[in-house]
């Protein structure tokens, strides 16, 4: 059953969740099924298909993987250095990055808990390839990630683009027996049911101060 929403509806409340993650309630794997075959509907280049999807549900597996996560996310050097605009765009609405920041120490505390964790990955590593053949490898596995994310929303199911995985690859690819040389983990996506569904719009810096016609 999914919810009754209007593509806009979909495309504008499909929220990173955290705190409204039900931790209680198992997910289907039914759902999970459904959400990946609409996941693999998205564009991929030159139809090359090289998208997989690694789901983790198995509590102890789970709990390896949120480990490998955190050691991740406490790396040195895996915060992004932040200029003023940045900042800025950050903090568009008072208190937002108050709200961002409890989350992420919620998300942090209980990963282990969430029914299933999500690892959409990419055959071929971009390791210091040059940025045309990562476009073409990242556009192969984002857009399908992110139809992922939105088949879940629709289907009452809560998400979050997360990617400790990704600063300790290696150590997540061992656990879930990923062949680390060929394949490239993009993310990891916690999935559960919501804790209610009325989730809004964002708020978001202006139109004008993003959208460029013809030229910068």
């Amino acid at each position: 059953m999914t919810l009754d929403l209007s593509s806009d509806q979909l495309l504008s409340t499909t929220r990173a969740v955290r705190h409204r993650l039900d931790l209680t309630r198992p997910v289907a794997r039914e759902l999970l099924e459904e959400c990946v075959d609409l996941a693999v509907q998205a564009p991929t280049g030159r139809n090359r298909q090289r998208w997989h999807f690694v789901i983790v549900t198995d509590p102890d597996r789970r709990a390896a993987l949120a480990d490998a996560w955190r050691a991740g996310v406490s790396a040195p050097g895996t915060s992004p250095a932040l200029r003023d605009r940045d900042l800025r765009r950050m903090n568009v609405v008072d208190g937002v990055m108050d709200r961002v920041f409890s989350g992420a120490a919620h998300l942090y505390e209980r990963l282990h808990e969430v029914p299933a964790l999500v690892v959409p990955c990419v055959e071929g590593r971009t390791d210091d390839a040059a940025v045309v053949h990562q476009a073409g490898t990242w556009g192969s596995i984002l857009p399908a990630a992110w139809s992922f994310m939105l088949a879940a929303r629709a289907r009452g199911l809560g998400t979050c683009w997360t990617s400790g995985n990704v600063a300790n690859e290696k150590e997540a690819a061992r656990i879930l027996d990923i062949p680390y040389g060929e394949v490239m983990q993009a993310a990891l996506i916690p999935v559960a049911h919501t804790i209610g569904t009325d989730f809004r719009p964002a708020r978001r810096v202006p139109r004008d101060e993003v959208l460029h016609w013809d030229r910068w």
